[in-house]
């Protein structure tokens, strides 16, 4: 019983922030961003702005690797670089969209790509050495991922959420790569 008693004392009661709530309905101008996002939201802003260089020097190396692929394979391993390119074409977009719901601009500059990329390009005109810059670039692609999810924790759980599904792909991506390295 003085058990029961102590527990319920040093029990905190979950109740939202009612000085957040009322902070949400003031800077209607700044749509779904509330003072909550704290100090983070720029730099998640940048971090996304690197992740979506690196989404689309990823999208014009498998370009590239799908118009050049020569060889006895080459059409089911183009192919499958044309499937990689188009998904990760779906991970920029979904990433500048995000950007632009967190009040940031999304840089689509080509003259700074690669170096906010994590990812290289790639000009090999090889078969193997493609799969295998591919799978190089989708393992920094994962390692990226899993960093900035890391670094997100609790303070963005929708762009964390993205992330994740983002990171699903690429490890599956990066599982795809390794299997054709095998043939």
């Amino acid at each position: 019983m003085q058990d029961q008693q102590k527990n319920k004392s040093t029990h905190q009661r979950l109740e939202l922030d009612e000085s957040g709530l009322a902070a949400a309905r003031s800077r209607l101008d700044d749509g779904a961003i509330t003072p909550s996002y704290g100090p983070w939201r720029e730099d998640i802003v940048r971090l996304l702005n690197d992740a979506l260089a690196t989404e689309l020097v990823c999208v014009l190396r498998y370009k590239r690797h799908h118009f050049t692929a020569k060889g006895m394979s080459s059409p089911a391993v183009a192919d499958e670089f044309m499937v990689h390119a188009n998904e990760e074409a779906s991970h920029a977009d979904r990433i500048a969209e995000r950007i632009v719901q967190l009040g940031g601009d999304p840089d689509f500059a080509p003259t700074t790509l690669l170096q906010r990329s994590h990812a290289d390009y790639d000009d090999s005109s090889d078969l193997q050495a493609m799969v295998r810059a591919n799978l190089v670039a989708e393992r920094v692609a994962v390692e990226a991922y899993r960093q900035l999810i890391g670094l997100l924790g609790d303070k963005d759980p929708t762009t964390r959420r993205l992330l994740e599904e983002i990171l699903a792909d690429e490890e599956e991506h990066a599982d795809e790569m390794a299997d054709l390295l095998e043939r």
